[in-house]
């Protein structure tokens, strides 16, 4: 059995990495380009981890998966990065609240 290192964050390290190399000029769209395309990214790969569960616990129902822990692994690879997709929401939607109940 391997164990694939995947990660969710990973979108969101590539970003730390671009900040350490020098800046260059960004226009806003290229800003909100950038945004649009990590966040569908990581989208993409929670979806992805769902997808994944959801087949291999279709497989194991129908007989064609001989190790329960695969298909544990996958649901709570799944599960988890769900609850870390729900929480960044959380914390995006509070910092929103908190900006729009500033006063200008």
């Amino acid at each position: 059995m391997t164990i694939q290192h995947t990660s969710m964050f990973a979108p969101v390290q590539s970003i730390a990495k671009e900040t350490i190399q020098p800046r260059v000029e960004r226009t806003t769209a290229d800003a909100h380009e950038s945004f649009a395309t990590t966040l569908q990214q990581a989208i993409q790969s929670v979806n992805n981890e769902q997808q994944h569960s959801q087949e291999m616990t279709t497989r194991l129902v129908n007989g064609d998966v001989e190790s329960l822990h695969d298909v544990m692994i996958a649901s709570e690879k799944a599960g988890i990065a769900l609850q870390a997709t729900v929480e960044v929401r959380n914390k995006v939607v509070e910092a929103y609240e908190t900006m729009m109940r500033m006063q200008v």
